[in-house]
This record gives C-alpha cells, sequence and structure tokens, in this order.
C-alpha cells in the first residue's frame, strides 16, 4: 500500500520541530505559528524549485512515453506470435523458434517521476476490494443450500481420500506430491487460503484459492459443471454401499450435489462466465464444496487431471512431470502445453514473456527473474524438491 507522504508532511515537520521542545516553549509556538500557518510554511515552495520540478517532470514523461512506445510494441508482437501459434497448432502445423518473439521485453531506466513541492489535491484512499475467506464460504453453504460441508476428522484422513482418489483417477504420487509441495510449500491444510497464514497475524487473503492444488471459486464452479456428472455417479455408488445415519448423510449430500451441479450449468461453459457465477453467494457455497471430505478430493485431483486430460487429448501421451503440470496449472492449460510440448534446446531460448499478459508478467517476479522457459522449469522443479522434504508433503506421500 502506497503511503501519502504529501499529505502528511507539513504535520510530520511541525511535530519534529516542537518534539524536543519543553512543554513552554511548545506551546508558546503553538500560539505564534497555528497550525493552519505552520502548514502553509512547510508546503511553501521557491519559484526555482518549482520550475525545477518542471523540467524534471517534462524530461520523466518523454522518457516515460518512449518506453511505453517500445513496451508497447514488444507486447503487441508477444499478442500476435501467440495468435500466430495457435492457428498452426488448428492447423496440425509444427511450431518453430521464430513463432516467438525472442528478446526480452523492455526495462524502463530512465529517470523516476519527481516530487511535486507544491501541496496537492488530496486523492481518496484506494478502496480494497474485499476477498470473501473460508467462513465466507460456510456461511454461504448453509444459506443457499442448507448444507454444511462434512470436514475431515484429521488432515490425513483428507490426505489419504485424496490419495485414493487421484491414484484411482490416473494421476501419479510424483504428480500429486510435487504439486502439493509447490502450491502449500510442502506445509498446508486441506482449507489453506491463498495469503492467510495461522503463523503471521493480521495476514490477508490475496485470493480464494484454497486447498491442496489452491482452486480459485471460478475453478471449483467450472469443475462441477464439467465433471460435476462423475462426482454425482461416484458418490451414488458410495451411498449404495453404505446403511443408516451414513446412508441417510451421503443421499443428503448428493441432493445437495445436484443442485449445485444445476447451478454451475446455467451458464455457457466458458471461464468468463463461470467466473461470474462465482462471485455470487451460490458460487461461494459451491466453493465450499472444496472442504469436504468426500467432493474435496474429487475436486483438488481433477484441477490437476484436467491439464492431463487435455494434453493427451491434443496427442501428447508422454507423462507430464510435476514442473509441467503446474505450469499447466498455474498459466491454464492452452499457455502450459505451449511450454510443456516445447523442445529443451527452444526451452533454453525462449522467453518467458511469451506465455503472460503484460500487466501478469510484470507483477510477477518469478517470471521476470527466471526468465527463460528452461530456467522458469528449473525454479519450479527446486522448489518441488525442497518442499517436498517439508512434514506436509512427507505425510501426503505417505498416504500413497
Amino acid at each position: 500500500m502506497r503511503l501519502r507522504l504529501i499529505r502528511l508532511r507539513s504535520g510530520f515537520v511541525v511535530l519534529a520541530l516542537l518534539a524536543g521542545a519543553p512543554p513552554a516553549v511548545a506551546m508558546e509556538a503553538a500560539e505564534i505559528f497555528p497550525l493552519s500557518t505552520a502548514n502553509a510554511m512547510a508546503q511553501a515552495a521557491s519559484p526555482q524549485a518549482i520550475a525545477e520540478y518542471r523540467r524534471k517532470l517534462k524530461e520523466y514523461q518523454e522518457a516515460r512515453a518512449a518506453f511505453e512506445q517500445e513496451a508497447g510494441a514488444y507486447w503487441s508482437l508477444i499478442s500476435e506470435k501467440r495468435k500466430g501459434r495457435n492457428a498452426k497448432r488448428r492447423e496440425r502445423q509444427a511450431i518453430a523458434l521464430n513463432d516467438y518473439v525472442l528478446t526480452q521485453p523492455p526495462v524502463y531506466s530512465g529517470p523516476k517521476a519527481p516530487v511535486n513541492p507544491e501541496p496537492e489535491a488530496e486523492k481518496p484512499p484506494r478502496e480494497r476490494k474485499a476477498i470473501p475467506v473460508v467462513a465466507d464460504f460456510l456461511k454461504a453453504a448453509a444459506e443457499q443450500f442448507q448444507f454444511v460441508p462434512q470436514r475431515p476428522s484429521s488432515e490425513v484422513e483428507f490426505k489419504r481420500a485424496y490419495a485414493r482418489y487421484a491414484l484411482a483417477a490416473g494421476l501419479t504420487r510424483e504428480q500429486v506430491v510435487r504439486v502439493y509441495s509447490f502450491e502449500t510449500g510442502g506445509t498446508g491444510n486441506h482449507d489453506m487460503q491463498s495469503g492467510l497464514s495461522a503463523s503471521r497475524p493480521g495476514s490477508r487473503a490475496i485470493s480464494t484459492a484454497i486447498g491442496y492444488n489452491q482452486l480459485l471459486t471460478t475453478n471449483s464452479v467450472e469443475l462441477l459443471a464439467e465433471q460435476g456428472h462423475e462426482f454425482i455417479k461416484e458418490l451414488t455408488a458410495r451411498a449404495s454401499a453404505l446403511s443408516g445415519a451414513q446412508r441417510t448423510a451421503m443421499e443428503r449430500k448428493l441432493a445437495v450435489l445436484k443442485k449445485m451441479v444445476a447451478f454451475t450449468k446455467t451458464v455457457p461453459d466458458t471461464w468468463s462466465e463461470h467466473e461470474k457465477l462465482a462471485s455470487t453467494p451460490q458460487g461461494w457455497a459451491v466453493h465450499a464444496m472444496v472442504l469436504d471430505i468426500d467432493v474435496g478430493p474429487m475436486l483438488q485431483t481433477h484441477k490437476l487431471l484436467t491439464s492431463v486430460n487435455f494434453a493427451r487429448a491434443k496427442g501428447y501421451n508422454r507423462p507430464l512431470s510435476a514442473a509441467e503440470l503446474e505450469m499447466m496449472n498455474l498459466t491454464g492449460d492452452g499457455t502450459g502445453f505451449d511450454m510443456v510440448t516445447m523442445p529443451q534446446a527452444m526451452r533454453e531460448q525462449v522467453p518467458t514473456s511469451n506465455f503472460f499478459q503484460r500487466g501478469g508478467y510484470e507483477r510477477n517476479p518469478v517470471a521476470i527473474r527466471h526468465n527463460t522457459v528452461a530456467k522458469l522449469l528449473a525454479v519450479t522443479d527446486e522448489r518441488m524438491d525442497f518442499n517436498s522434504n517439508k512434514p506436509g508433503a512427507k505425510e501426503l506421500a505417505a498416504a500413497f
């Protein structure tokens, strides 16, 4: 959060002058220099200072405009090359090195924006967008579907359920454990939300991502829309093997799941439409299913399995490494597949900027530092190696 120093500077000056003075002197100074007068004195700027500021501002604006022109051309070319690669894939044509931008993005190196010596109009505080948290998802589930997710009795119970379902679905232990290690740092629980940590009092959620594979609200809505029939089939089979109170509870969960699936199918099967649903109270309620001991492991599994199936559908039958799967998990299947299918020699030369929009790239220090596909995959593997030795990752590995 940026501090608005201009608005506060005059107050700081007065306080600094009076802080070391005896009380009587401080009172006398306050009488001689009323607060409004002190503010005016503190904020006064000489004509020379104003002229220098305007000169520096002109230099900055010219340098920035030149940079924006260069950067705009670069990112337009990134977009054009991406469209070209997509067109070639549709025509089943081979992708070559010249189908990518091979230079790194331009970096601004001109003068910094100067500080205005004159008082500036106060800007209203930037409103922070509230991000719903687990308590909000649970409340929405209770209000919208009269449902409370069945939480595991222990974290290892959830991990065992996840391991069983993931193996049966075709994922490998290596894929599951290493992606978990990367996404959660090797210690995350099934209800871990991005940005929140019990070890950091006052921490804030930075997204709605929850769980071992950090599903967003939109992920949960999309997975129920596309894979909900499989989840319903699985729970129906489980219910038939139960009796008494357990069967009644499973049938109740199954009825809620059917309603949620029907809700997710009320819009076209696109990310943008699912994102709209995910922002509603019903969408929050759907996301609460990530916490359920029966449905949660299915959602976690299919978050990764959809990427595996996407690659297979494109004719890529070699098993994905955990790092390759993570690229598809992080950047989306289409973009990740672009990296996964790239030969190693090309990975060494192609900048990571080819797989980002400008805003996303400039907010991603990892992609900037590790600025080729090979380097990005390598650092992903390194983090997976390191985090796989942490307690949560070892517990998940043992669940297999």
